[in-house]
């Protein structure tokens, strides 16, 4: 049965299920990204393949940075 309270779900697990959301559409244009950290409301990501030189990638972080708070507004920060 899914669940459709997120609270009884951790950040981690929340973060994770937004960068899944988001991964297909990096993979896509050859990137993707993974899941580093999360402390005190800041995650930290790592962006892989041609993500990692994109010069659009300061554009996709915000993206991700949105995605990753609607899964999880405790976020307060996305960093590299």
């Amino acid at each position: 049965m899914p669940r459709t309270n997120n609270t009884h779900i951790s950040v981690e697990e929340r973060v994770q299920n937004a960068l899944d959301e988001i991964r297909p559409f990096l993979q896509s244009d050859g990137g993707d990204i993974d899941f580093v950290s999360y402390q005190n409301g800041i995650v930290k990501i790592k962006f892989t393949g041609y993500c990692a030189t994109c010069s659009k990638s300061v554009m996709t972080l915000n993206g991700v940075g949105e995605v990753i708070k609607k899964h999880a507004p405790e976020v307060v920060r996305i960093i590299e």
